[in-house]
């Protein structure tokens, strides 16, 4: 007998999600109706809504529910809302971003990575703006530049300024900052004018950002 999927994904936004303090009601749609199982290995599929990040393959990994819920939330994101993603790894925060209608951006260093997630959100999505590319997350994308917000799923050592370039006036950046391996400082920055407001909000784990 198969698992009960939409079950599963109930538990975990009430279970995992609710119980921590996510609130938005879209972000909490969008995690109750993506398919998290399609976006992990098929020997992990039995633990695709487990609390917990998993291993992806090329030494990435996909984030906890929670923490890919709560990233979201902040961006405080909207249909129609240009995102720029680095870091597509396997897609599950961009299939989230696509849910909701945001229009994404999505670069990932690993050609197989970024290969296998634009095969599952084309699927998924066929009708909504996501593009995904291969390229160095560092530079972003600056043909599509401004972005009313960007998200990084990986871990750089400091704040890419060429990001911070791509973010249009009054957007919004989640990015985990720090070492490869201590603890890193998940933060927000807000862009006014020439002025960037930095607020640290969690310690996570991420694998590094790589050229």
């Amino acid at each position: 007998m198969g698992q009960d999927f939409e079950l599963l994904r109930g538990k975990m936004v009430d279970e995992q999600l609710r119980v921590r303090g996510v609130v938005s009601d879209i972000v909490l749609e969008a995690m109750r109706a993506v398919p998290r199982h399609l976006f992990v290995p098929e020997n992990l599929i039995s633990s695709a809504y487990d609390d917990t990040p998993l291993p992806i393959g090329l030494g990435q990994t996909i984030s906890q529910p929670y923490i890919v819920a709560y990233m979201t939330e902040q961006l405080e994101p909207y249909s129609g809302m240009k995102v720029l993603e680095i870091g597509t790894g396997s897609g599950y925060q961009t299939a989230i971003l696509a849910h909701i209608g945001c229009e994404v951006y999505s670069v990932e260093v690993l050609k197989e990575l970024a290969d296998r997630a634009s095969s599952i959100i084309s699927q998924l999505y066929p009708d909504e703006s996501i593009k995904i590319k291969c390229g160095n997350g560092f530079l972003g994308w600056a043909d599509e530049a401004p972005f009313d917000a960007v998200i990084v799923t990986a871990a750089p050592g400091a704040v890419p300024a060429q990001l911070l370039e791509q973010l249009k006036d009054g957007g919004k950046m989640i990015v985990p900052v720090g070492g490869v391996y201590s603890v890193q400082s998940l933060k927000r920055l807000s862009k006014n004018g020439s002025k960037v407001t930095e607020e640290d909000l969690l310690l996570v784990r991420f694998v590094p950002m790589v050229e």
